[in-house]
């Protein structure tokens, strides 16, 4: 197994065998955790994938 390295994104497994994953900071503390668990790894990749590629959106704030 590669060594790891943060920041990065860990999935695993859930009591029922779902996936989801955790992001994980450059200081390796748990910052980001999926909302929903996943039948199919896949999905639960492809979620990931919705998240890196959403970076550059807007965030909004209301005071």
């Amino acid at each position: 197994m590669a060594q790891v390295t943060y920041p990065c994104y860990w999935q695993k497994k859930d009591n029922g065998g779902y996936w989801y994953w955790i992001y994980y900071a450059k200081n390796g503390e748990e910052i980001s955790r999926s909302s929903e668990s996943y039948v199919n790894r896949s999905d639960c990749t492809h979620s990931i994938t919705l998240m890196m590629n959403s970076a550059s959106d807007q965030i909004f704030f209301t005071e």
